[in-house]
């Protein structure tokens, strides 16, 4: 039985000084998907308990082609809190992460609760706004490999995000390019598209998926809907930025050291 206690603290400590740890697979003995959250939850306990808040949910394995990889059939989920919000435009303070990589994304804000199985309608009728994003991604594994259930309790991977413009909730998100530059060299192109083939999938699949575990999305809070392309590494990056057409531009610096 895995002590979901010690587990968290680990995955906390890495997280909070930046410095990897094992996958937990192999370590602790075989994790099941549920203890995998019960830690996860209980990891972002003490970043509450730290002072932060609760601001939304990410959305992990939303490429079919990935899904099909890693032999899945459904998504995973993670919790955002505001100690993980950077500002568009502002820096990241690279000391903070052990080998971030980063993702272009769409992102919704809600205007109203959402949770369990809801239909497409229903969740494009709880969003006040969309925005192209970039979240910035940081197992605090070592070597960047573990196994699912590691992932999990690792909060999927989430470190920091960063949200551009918002713009009306009816403006278009189901196919827009996307063009990912790191240090001003294109790294990744792709399409929204990418995201459950309908990124408003992804936030059907949020809300039942928190709504499993007993979360209620929040009006207010920010929903990153998953990767419209592969990660780029960017330890030794001092600039990213996306440009994802009629949804604007979104990016941010990266100060401190190089890890």
């Amino acid at each position: 039985m895995a002590d979901i206690a010690a587990i968290a603290a680990k995955l906390d400590a890495a997280a909070s000084t930046a410095r990897a740890i094992p996958q937990i697979t192999g370590q602790e003995g075989e994790l099941s998907l549920a203890d995998a959250y019960a830690i996860q939850r209980a990891a972002i306990d003490h970043r509450l308990a730290r002072g932060a808040t609760l601001v939304g949910v990410k959305m992990g394995f939303t490429s079919e082609a990935k899904m099909v990889q890693m032999g899945l059939k459904d998504q995973i989920w993670g919790r955002l809190t505001s100690d993980m919000v950077v500002a568009n435009g502002g820096a990241l303070d690279r000391t903070r992460f052990i080998h971030p990589r980063v993702e272009p994304e769409v992102a919704v804000r809600l205007k109203a609760p959402l949770a369990g199985e809801v239909t497409r309608d229903a969740a494009l009728a709880a969003v006040d706004a969309v925005a192209a994003a970039l979240e910035i991604i940081d197992s605090r594994y070592e070597n960047f490999r573990f196994a699912l259930s590691d992932v999990v309790a690792d909060n999927a991977s989430s470190s920091a995000f960063v949200v551009g413009p918002w713009l009306p909730a009816h403006t278009d998100i189901a196919d827009v390019a996307m063009e990912m530059r790191v240090d001003d060299v294109v790294a990744e192109t792709g399409s929204s598209a990418a995201i459950l083939g309908d990124p408003i999938r992804s936030l059907v699949a949020a809300a039942r998926l928190a709504g499993a575990a007993g979360l209620v999305l929040q009006p207010g809070w920010t929903v990153m809907l998953g990767g419209a392309t592969a990660a780029a590494a960017i330890a030794s990056a001092r600039t990213v930025s996306l440009d994802a057409g009629h949804l604007g531009r979104v990016g941010f610096t990266i100060a401190g050291g190089a890890t």
